[in-house]
Formats: structure tokens, C-alpha cells, sequence
């Protein structure tokens, strides 16, 4: 038990010492009456207590105001044990292509997120967070512990959101870096996520990796498709919701190229048990244990002084006025 404002009982000094001179002021004007004293004539009980009672129960009341005023606080620690202490960017293609129904009974994008989702609930208090791109890149979520509002995030995640077409990898890239490069963590790493190549943007995938090299940011690169065609669906202004049969695109050369660079590692899922069987690899991959700081709580425990300081208050009304009220 500790006190945060432990300078505030210099005012249950001044209860105390008004406690006092109040009894001593009574004593005083007792002595003064003009009234012989009854020798052998004890004074009753009801007087006695009237006398010291009400400025005793007030001066009690007063002390646990001010213990309340102080506010106790009762602190307890929790070990956070050991996490890893590494910054993750996820870098995620949303462009329209990871609609492609080729991880059934979903599309691309959908295994992605499930994906993602159970490797961020996975990791032990790493800062974790979100780029997405298509034909532009933006922050999602910034890196953060905060895993629900992260998971949410990516839940969010729809083909086509980022309202440009193509699929800018370099951008997505670049993206993810400026929002790590600046971070303590003591390992960093941006796991990319596409189903395509590089047709747009602004940065070329292989000056983006030199970029994240520079950083010392890892690149873990991730082809997500099968191999040949897939059916994905197409909304047509005239038939409506049509399927239409798409080709494989994914560029592995650069990909690869993009993992060396970095000294990452590139992976090709074409199914969505393989794709969390890759993101278990890099959960496996990225363990620097560290040391978490202890997590230190106060409560405050003011509310039962100042609750026996009322009562007490409750208890002196009671009997000035009803028990020890004295008649003429």
C-alpha cells in the first residue's frame, strides 16, 4: 500500500490538533461556569460522552478524509515473462486478381487474411502492422500491440480497395519500410504478400528491396496462387456477375530476387493449408527472445476511509441530536 499524495495528511495533523483544542476549549468554559462544584458529585455518563463523543467521532472522521485525500493505492506487478521484441510490417496485395477462387472454398485474398490473422494472434508481444497495396500503396495499421484492433483491420480487407489498378510491389515495398526503418524493435521484417508482378507504381521491386536493405529490414516474399488458371468472379455491366478464367501471373524471379536481396526467403502457397504452413516457418524464423519489462498496477483503495468517514459523520448527527441530546 503506498500513498500517491502522502503531503496531503499534514492535514490530518490539523484534524488532530483541532480535535484537541476543541476538548480543551470545552474543559475551558466548564471550569469558568459561576456554579460551586458538588464535591464527590461525579458527572454521568451521557454528559461525559456528550462532552468527548461528538469531537472525538468528528476529529476520526476528519484523519480518514484525509487518508482518503491521499489516496491509497494498492500496487501489485505482473511478469510479462519473454516475447520476441521484433517489428513486423505485413505488406498485403489487395488488388481485384486476389479475388481469384483459387483457394476453395474462398479466394487469394480471403486466405490472407485468415492467415495473417492467426500469425498475429501467434506472436508475443511483437509490434505488428499493416501495409496494403494494388496499384498504390497505403498504411493500414501503423505497428502496433494492440492485435485486436489490428486483426481488425485485416478483416477489413477487400480485392480492389485501394481504388488503382495493377499491382505496385515496389510502392508496397517502400511503403512498409518508411513505417519501420524508424522503429527500436531489435529485428525487422516486412512479410510480402502477392498473387501477381509488378506492372505500376512509382519504385521498381528491386530498388525497393536496396531500400529495406539499407534499413536492415528483412524481406520475406510470399507467392499466393496456383499454378495455371483460376475461375474469379467479374461483375459485367451487362450479364451482371460473371466467372471468367484467369491465368497465373506471379512473377517468383523477382520475388526471389526481392528475398535474397534482403536476406529473406520466398515461398509459393497454392493452397490455404501450405500458405499457414508458411507463415508457421516464418513465426519459426523470427524467435529473439527478450526480456519484457513488469507490467506495474495501482488501485485505488480511498473509497473505504472515506466511506468510514461518512459513516462516523452518520454516527456523531445520530448522537449529538437523538442519544446524547441534552434537555434543560
Amino acid at each position: 500500500m503506498i500513498l500517491a499524495y502522502p503531503y496531503v495528511l499534514v492535514l490530518a495533523l490539523a484534524a488532530l490538533a483541532a480535535g484537541w483544542w476543541a476538548l480543551r476549549r470545552f474543559e475551558g468554559r466548564r471550569s469558568a461556569l459561576p456554579f460551586p462544584r458538588v464535591h464527590g458529585l461525579k458527572p454521568s455518563w451521557r454528559s461525559e460522552a456528550a462532552r468527548v463523543l461528538p469531537p472525538a467521532l468528528k476529529t476520526a472522521a476528519l484523519v480518514l478524509i484525509a487518508f482518503g485525500l491521499a489516496r491509497p493505492q494498492q500496487v501489485s506487478s505482473r511478469n510479462q515473462g519473454v516475447g520476441e521484441g521484433i517489428d513486423i510490417m505485413l505488406v498485403i496485395d489487395t488488388s481485384t486478381s486476389m479475388n481469384a477462387l483459387d483457394f476453395q472454398p474462398e479466394n487469394r485474398l480471403f486466405a490472407a487474411k485468415d492467415t495473417a490473422v492467426r500469425f498475429v494472434r501467434g506472436r508475443a508481444q511483437d509490434r505488428v502492422g499493416l501495409v496494403i497495396f494494388g496499384g498504390a500503396a497505403m498504411l493500414s495499421c501503423p505497428l502496433t500491440i494492440d492485435y485486436d484492433a489490428l486483426t481488425g483491420r485485416i478483416a477489413e480487407l477487400e480485392p480492389g480497395m485501394t481504388h488503382a489498378d495493377g499491382t505496385a510491389i515496389g510502392d508496397g515495398i517502400v511503403t512498409g519500410v518508411n513505417h519501420i526503418r524508424n522503429s527500436d524493435g531489435k529485428s525487422k521484417v516486412l512479410i510480402l504478400l502477392t498473387d501477381g508482378r509488378h506492372n505500376t507504381g512509382i519504385i521498381d521491386p528491386v530498388t525497393a528491396a536496396k531500400v529495406a536493405k539499407t534499413y536492415g529490414i528483412k524481406v520475406y516474399t510470399i507467392g499466393c496462387a496456383k499454378r495455371g488458371e483460376a475461375l474469379m468472379p467479374v461483375d459485367d455491366p451487362k450479364f451482371g456477375r460473371v466467372m471468367v478464367r484467369v491465368r497465373d501471373d506471379l512473377d517468383e524471379d523477382i520475388l526471389n530476387e526481392i528475398a535474397r536481396m534482403t536476406d529473406g526467403r520466398y515461398w509459393r502457397a497454392t493452397s490455404l493449408q501450405e500458405l499457414r504452413d508458411v507463415y508457421a516457418e516464418i513465426d519459426r524464423l523470427e524467435k529473439t527472445k527478450v526480456k519484457l519489462p513488469e507490467i506495474v498496477s495501482r488501485a485505488d483503495r480511498y473509497a473505504l476511509p472515506v466511506g468510514l468517514a461518512v459513516l462516523l459523520l452518520i454516527v456523531e448527527l445520530a448522537l449529538s441530536n437523538i442519544f446524547l441530546l441534552r434537555w434543560p
